[in-house]
């Protein structure tokens, strides 16, 4: 099996749904890695050597392991509900959002909203979020207004991945 569909089973586990396989999140996201490893094992190839690779190749740099590496986490995406001590920062002025065509009709109405998720997630840059539409159809990026948006009251962070996070985006702050 590929660490690649393993690292896309560690997201899910760490992101969503831990209890598949046994695990809890503390309230900042952490899990134990030695549980971790024990419950993906059932079904997925994973040691500690294949872990440590997937979090340091992995090219979106979606997980953490803590500084003696005895627990891991996502950096952002859950739909569990966890603080995973996101610092508030000041954004660029404009911030991207890559969708789907079919998405369009439903963001212009009423913005972007997390739906699932905790957070609403945007690039900095526009390539990136052209990769991120394409994975829903046909690539529609919005440019975001987010020094408007932090100026009337919103706050925005930074994941350690350089995701940005809001908890919306009201469309009037929103331009295709």
């Amino acid at each position: 099996m590929s660490d690649r569909r393993t690292s896309r089973y560690l997201c899910l586990i760490l992101r969503h749904k831990p209890e598949v396989i046994g695990i809890t999140l503390d309230e900042h996201g952490w899990a134990d890695v030695e549980a971790l490893i024990e419950g993906v094992s059932r079904t997925h190839e994973l040691d500690r050597e294949i872990l440590e690779r997937i979090v340091a190749e992995d090219e979106k740099g979606r997980y953490s392991f803590n500084e003696d590496h005895t627990k891991i986490r996502a950096n952002q995406g859950h739909s569990v509900p966890v603080d995973v001590e996101l610092e508030e920062r000041t954004p660029p002025e404009i911030l991207f959002h890559g969708t789907g065509e079919k998405y369009v009709e439903s963001i212009d109405r009423q913005g972007l909203i997390p739906k699932t998720r905790l957070y609403v997630h945007l690039s900095a840059d526009y390539g990136t979020a052209v990769k991120v539409g394409q994975r829903h159809g046909r690539p529609v990026v919005y440019t975001v207004d987010s020094k408007r948006m932090q100026k009337d009251g919103y706050v925005f962070y930074r994941s350690v991945n350089g995701v940005w996070l809001t908890k919306e985006v009201p469309a009037r702050y929103l331009k295709r």
